[in-house]
């Protein structure tokens, strides 16, 4: 039976989502194309009439990943409101974090299109950074790329050891929310 292109959508849209949720949490390697159409409440068939194979799909996770990320960004009140809700315990804690985080060792194991996604990705997440900083900074393009990797970076290692020494990972989060902020001040 034939579906609408509405609720064709609607099952893409479902299938991107549950990837998404499922890929971030777990990683690409420990989530099969079943598992995720399960999540979303769809059967394994149609998964190939959504998606070329699971590659395609993870490059369009990244994409939509990304694509939410950015938006963060842009709602943000500015750098200093972002940098407290990201280095957060919250967000430490998530199952699935900021594809960067969730994903950004996965990717180096992928092949040319999640890679090539993901990079355009953390481009565009680098350009939303730096739009909150003042546009005479000659060093602003340095400073929003370094600024992310201290956020990625700082967030990475917290999370690493949380569930073993939660004062180290707190101290992390500390650290990292210093030397964030020491980083978008010019001068």
């Amino acid at each position: 039976m034939r579906v609408s292109k509405q609720k064709a959508g609607e099952h893409r849209d479902a299938i991107l989502a549950a990837a998404s949720r499922l890929f971030r949490a777990r990683g690409f390697d420990k989530v099969g194309v079943a598992e995720v159409t399960q999540a979303a409440g769809l059967t394994h068939g149609g998964f190939y009439g959504h998606f070329a194979s699971k590659e395609a799909l993870a490059a369009e996770v990244c994409d939509l990943s990304f694509g939410n990320a950015v938006r963060r960004v842009q709602a943000s009140a500015g750098l200093e409101d972002y940098i407290d809700l990201y280095v957060s315990g919250d967000h430490r804690d998530r199952e699935g974090p900021c594809p960067m985080v969730a994903l950004g060792t996965d990717v180096s194991r992928l092949s040319g299109p999640v890679r090539a996604q993901f990079a355009e990705g953390v481009a565009r997440y680098v350009a939303a950074i730096r739009a909150h900083m003042a546009p005479e900074d000659p060093l602003a393009e340095g400073r929003a790329a370094a600024l992310v990797s201290i956020l990625v970076g700082g967030m990475n290692l917290a999370r690493a050891v949380a569930a073993s020494d939660p004062a180290l990972s707190e101290q992390i989060l500390a650290g990292v929310r210093v030397q964030a902020r020491a980083v978008i001040r010019p001068g």
